[in-house]
């Protein structure tokens, strides 16, 4: 059941076939509202694409998913209002060219004229005005980005922020319209190991208010709800050695999640492998699934985004 905030993200059997092959598929997942999500894996291992075909962006071609109780593929129109996009590379990229405040009222302008509400629009100028600064106040305060900080404040051009403070930003725009589910790709790119930890208190500042977040990533932290990927199998040469055991670690009640395909599927060639997954809720399950990074850039290309 979904909280007021947060979105609950279901999926079963959730797949997405580009012209080279599955870019990913057999995924599952059950998460209840204002959960951490993450999706581990190298680059080109079909991260991307799950996250934009969760939030609505990207058609999926099997299975289906429920994104607060809209069911996808079906209601990605709906699934969009309510899932905001954070730092997205080659998506939402910041405009390099302006400073933070003019990012800022660029994306609470979009925001109020695409997603806000029609009687928003008719309200007095200066009501409009003093609406946007509150909420962009407030986002601000919510992403842990503070604006004194910078080197020249608010007038800080985009381009001299550092890494964490870009993603900060992007937080803070995609807050502005209260979503219920917030997605962010790439999230320890470039950071360093205090950054890195940093960036994901924010996650959990942003959970703790009730905020699904789903984040991708190359290192999971223990206490977030793991999808994990790979991109290239790994050479044989292990075979004669046991896989090493990683611990189980608790997840939040009623969340459980699965990734790999059937054992019964046939594949059609090495760009169509899978493992056979299962979780009971309470547990936490990683698997690894071989993907096609060929076909995660061909499905970009193909399936568009919103």
């Amino acid at each position: 059941m979904d909280s007021p905030h947060g979105a609950a993200v279901k999926a079963e059997d959730f797949g997405l076939k580009g012209p080279r092959g599955w870019v990913f598929r057999g995924v599952g997942i059950d998460a209840a509202p204002g959960s951490l999500i993450a999706v581990e894996g190298p680059s080109g291992s079909g991260r991307t694409c799950l996250l934009l075909a969760l939030t609505g962006r990207m058609k999926p071609t099997e299975g289906h998913a429920e994104i607060g109780r809209h069911r996808l593929p079906k209601k990605m129109a709906a699934v969009r209002r309510i899932a905001a996009l954070g730092p997205v590379p080659g998506v939402n990229d910041l405009d390099q060219a302006l400073t933070v405040a003019e990012q800022l009222r660029e994306g609470a302008l979009l925001q109020r004229r695409y997603d806000g509400p029609l009687r928003s629009l008719l309200r007095p100028r200066g009501e409009r005005r003093t609406s946007t600064a509150a909420r962009i106040e407030a986002a601000l305060a919510a992403a842990g980005l503070d604006l004194a900080t910078l080197p020249k404040g608010p007038r800080t051009s985009v381009r001299d922020l550092e890494r964490l403070e870009s993603v900060r930003l992007s937080v803070a725009i995609a807050l502005l319209g209260a979503p219920r589910l917030l997605a962010l790709d790439d999230l320890d790119l470039k950071l360093s190991d205090t950054e890195r930890a940093e960036a994901w208190e924010l996650l959990r500042s942003i959970t703790a208010r009730g905020t699904t977040v789903l984040a991708v990533c190359s290192q999971a932290p223990a206490d977030a709800l793991i999808l994990r990927t790979v991109g290239e199998e790994p050479e044989a040469e292990s075979a004669e050695e046991p896989a090493e055991e990683r611990p189980v670690l608790p997840r939040p009640t009623g969340s459980k999640v699965t990734w790999g395909v059937p054992a019964d599927t046939v594949t059609e060639t090495t760009n169509e492998t899978g493992t056979e997954t299962g979780a009971e809720p309470g547990t936490d399950t990683k698997t690894d699934t071989k993907t096609d990074t060929k076909g995660d850039d061909d499905a970009l290309a193909e399936a568009g985004r919103a």
